[in-house]
């Protein structure tokens, strides 16, 4: 495990040790300003692990966690089902390699065929979140999507530095925060590349918004939801957001929006 994983992994844990109700285990406040939150003792003790240990763990020092241990200390902080898997990527337990996932530039050309067939806006999502490729309905509703450098025609980059595509977006608060919570959900095993790395400092430096959600720590798994865009021509426009895995392009997601 990289220094950064476990210093994320640390991180992680205190955040959520911290922002747990105590009532959620049946115990009672404590300490002058009635803390909420768990003590590590606490933890340590339901999750059957050392406190010295579940210490080391939180301060990110080098140590081995099981599988299973870093599964009852998820259940003790009663982690959602998406808090657990980051958890566990962390941990070096990610269900796929995404660490070994090299930069995709350029979707393969049947991918690109299957977004082309499609009459509403689509795009294929590298796992680094680059935009590997898109149909003419998207480009439609995101006219500078040709024109960005290629450096830069990644999803997170666009939607913290380009003006012209929040102003598109009357929820941009609500769909940024998301967009955070899931890219950390994925990018797990990723910590600590030079890849990853790269991207989130460039990211932290270029907007303040990003940087602080960022160190909010949230995790959240994609759901298929509502898209609304202010389109400078077409006006008010209203999509479901779905997400595909092609099967044989499994490093891509195909991001689509239906019409609703």
């Amino acid at each position: 495990m990289s220094d950064e994983r476990r210093r994320e992994l640390g991180q992680f844990l205190r955040d959520r040790r911290g922002g747990l109700a105590r009532a959620e285990l049946g115990l009672p406040p404590i300490g002058r300003n009635r803390t909420q939150g768990l003590r590590r003792e606490e933890v340590a003790s339901f999750a059957a692990v050392s406190v010295t240990w579940y210490t080391w763990l939180e301060q990110g020092r080098e140590i081995n966690a099981s599988r299973q241990v870093l599964e009852a200390i998820a259940r003790v902080l009663r982690l959602t089902g998406a808090e657990q898997s980051y958890l566990l990527a962390l941990g070096g337990y990610a269900s796929v390699p995404l660490a070994e996932v090299a930069v995709i530039e350029e979707a393969p050309a049947h991918v690109q065929r299957l977004l082309d067939s499609l009459d509403f806006p689509a795009f294929a999502v590298a796992p680094d979140w680059g935009i590997a490729a898109w149909n003419s309905a998207y480009a439609e509703l995101y006219s500078r999507i040709a024109a960005v450098d290629a450096a830069d025609r990644n999803l997170l980059w666009l939607i913290f530095t380009d003006p012209h595509l929040r102003e598109m977006l009357p929820d941009w608060e609500e769909t940024s925060s998301h967009f955070v919570a899931e890219f950390r959900a994925e990018a797990g095993a990723r910590l600590g590349s030079a890849a990853h790395t790269a991207l989130i400092s460039r990211l932290a430096q270029a907007s303040p918004e990003f940087a602080q959600l960022w160190a909010d720590h949230g995790v959240e798994r994609f759901a298929s939801r509502q898209r609304v865009f202010l389109h400078p021509v077409a006006g008010r426009l209203v999509f479901e957001q779905h997400r595909l895995v092609p099967s044989d392009a499994p490093e891509l997601h195909l991001v689509m929006y239906a019409p609703a």
